[in-house]
């Protein structure tokens, strides 16, 4: 077998997974509407790619303020929770596992897709150059700017923490392997911790700990609602996304890290910026957060098969998480194990529409 490393199996939380290789999370905007129900080809989408260690879903929402983009899941509403429970049952047909990524988009989004058309929630009404989601008549995903938010009230603030405790209930029930809590790239969360984007004078905002508050308070809500060793975070130290301005503090940024490692979570799962134009991590910032972090570390970000097998083995991560390649190569993990080169990617079809580069990619067979 080929890069053996990636194959070896790995404990997470009280869970065993059989490789190393993740699907990271992936947007593709092809749920039913209304509703937010998981598309009708999900469950064949999901178990093509069972050949990894671990599946996480697309990023799904907590609640229906939580939607950000036309055609996203959600995992709120027992209809939804029954297309899940599909989902995953053929993902363990197939000897995989599968854990749901939930998030609140915040000011990423328009007001059509909010209830009652209201501009959505962020942590303060700071405006942000950048576009959301919608669709065209033929089920397209169009790109539109993003409406301004407002800020959240402190009343909204504990109703979102209720939302993904509630959200973790309905993922257990589902038949999810845990829960991946969406802290990254410029969302609800991430908002709340950068600086650029809370600008809040309450006991949200301010210092570090404020800022900090709602993503650690998440945390213990949907911990509550399963246990730690079921929860995983995604957070994006460094880097822009989403027009959010991510911290750039290599104190703040291992003080969060230490903060969720008390909490003995299943996994942290980081996202590097470079995938997305921003500055590569050093090994120096690699090995920091290794020393902060106990449990599993997750990396993702235009990984390669070499890149991942070189971090692994420097003790930096303990798994990699592939995402346009996991589009694309359904069959992915196989082929790193056979060393059989990856299926051509084709963009034009990653967002929204139907089966078409959604289930149609071959498998090397």
């Amino acid at each position: 077998m080929a890069h053996e490393i990636l194959f070896n199996p790995i404990e997470m939380g009280s869970q065993t997974f059989k490789n190393r290789i993740v699907m990271a999370p992936l947007t593709r905007l092809r749920a039913i509407e209304p509703g937010d129900v998981p598309s009708i080809w999900a469950a064949e989408y999901y178990a093509q790619r069972s050949g990894a260690g671990l599946i996480i879903t697309e990023a799904t929402q907590v609640s229906f303020q939580a939607k950000g983009y036309a055609g996203a899941p959600g995992l709120h509403t027992q209809d939804q929770k029954v297309a899940w429970k599909v989902i995953t049952d053929a993902v363990h047909a197939k000897g995989g596992k599968i854990v749901v990524q939930l998030w609140h988009t915040g000011l990423v989004a328009h007001k059509s897709v909010q209830p009652d058309s209201q501009p959505p929630i962020s942590a303060s009404d700071v405006k942000v150059k950048n576009r959301t989601s919608l669709r065209d008549s033929d089920g397209q995903a169009i790109r539109v700017d993003v409406t301004p938010p407002r800020p959240a009230t402190v009343q909204e603030i504990e109703q979102v923490i209720k939302d993904f405790a509630h959200a973790t209930e309905l993922a257990r029930e589902a038949g999810f392997d845990g829960v991946e809590i969406h802290g990254a790239h410029g969302y609800l969360l991430h908002q709340f911790w950068a600086q650029h984007t809370n600008q809040r004078s309450d006991e949200y905002g301010g210092s570090r700990d404020n800022r900090a508050r709602l993503m650690l308070a998440v945390i213990d809500a949907c911990v509550q609602a399963w246990d730690a060793h079921h929860i995983g975070i995604r957070i994006s130290p460094w880097g822009s996304f989403n027009g959010v301005d991510a911290s750039y503090e290599t104190e703040d940024n291992l003080w969060l890290i230490d903060q969720i490692n008390q909490r003995g979570l299943m996994y942290l799962h980081i996202s590097e910026p470079d995938w997305a134009g921003g500055k590569p991590y050093t090994d120096e910032f690699r090995q920091q957060i290794r020393d902060t972090f106990n449990h599993t570390i997750i990396a993702a970000g235009g990984y390669s098969v070499d890149k991942a097998e070189r971090n692994i083995k420097a003790g930096y991560i303990d798994a990699v998480a592939f995402g346009r390649d996991y589009i694309a190569t359904p069959d992915l993990a196989e082929r790193i194990a056979a060393d059989i080169p990856f299926n051509e990617q084709h963009p034009e079809s990653f967002y929204g529409g139907g089966s078409a580069g959604y289930t149609d990619y071959p498998l090397m067979d």
